[in-house]
């Protein structure tokens, strides 16, 4: 029943962000990201996204993630080595047509945590491959994260949760984009939680709001 109640109370504060969504130019992200791990030291990654224009319906891109990872120092250091697919739907000038863009991707990570207290922090830097259609990329990437719990009757299993990342091209303009995030999210079991927040998105030529939900699993 208190699930079913926190369900409730999710809806209801995202009803109001995806009826603004649907008159603006605020986008809407849903992720699921999930970690199977294999043994003590390995694991397998995966991850779907579906972002939108706009609330839902309007898709503008589907990211398809996985990659295989091996962890040490006490887990709290993980490499990995991953493959994406990318289809993105772009449109064309200032018109309602839409060109499809498909993408392969070969990326190498390394991640680390640290802990201060009850601030978690996370550090993941990224090296991409990107063979878009004929055209091939690199790109590195740096992601800060951290998270704090939030006691609520003696009860931390809610937690505020905040990230920048840096993407850099390694050719042409250095500069790609940078994406800044804060929500809120809840620990439903051990493996298992949830989370919503804002994430503004900085380009060369303009800035891009989006609505986050997440699905964070392991198992």
């Amino acid at each position: 029943m208190n699930f079913i109640v926190r369900g409730i109370l999710i809806l209801g504060l995202l009803i109001p962000s995806l009826m603004q969504a649907q008159e603006s130019n605020l986008g809407n992200w849903l992720i699921y990201i999930g970690n199977i791990k294999l043994n003590e030291k390995w694991n397998l990654h995966h991850e779907i996204q579906y972002r939108n224009y706009d609330a839902i319906g309007d898709l503008e891109q589907l990211l398809l993630r996985t990659g295989l990872g091996y962890s040490f120092k006490e887990n709290k250091r993980n490499i990995l080595l991953g493959y994406g697919y990318i289809s993105s739907r772009n449109y064309v000038g200032e018109t309602t047509d839409k060109n499809t863009v498909n993408e392969h991707r070969i990326f190498q990570q390394y991640t680390s945590k640290q802990t201060f207290g009850k601030l978690n922090l996370s550090h993941r830097y990224r090296f991409e491959q990107r063979f878009v259609e004929s055209d091939f990329k690199m790109r590195l990437r740096y992601f800060l994260g951290l998270k704090i719990p939030i006691k609520i009757k003696e009860k931390s299993n809610y937690y505020f949760s905040a990230y920048n990342e840096v993407f850099i091209n390694t050719k042409s303009t250095l500069y790609d984009r940078n994406r800044l995030y804060g929500g809120v999210g809840y620990n439903i079991n051990k493996g298992l939680r949830l989370e919503m927040g804002y994430m503004n998105q900085f380009f060369n030529n303009g800035n891009r709001d989006q609505v986050n939900l997440f699905c964070f699993y392991s198992f």
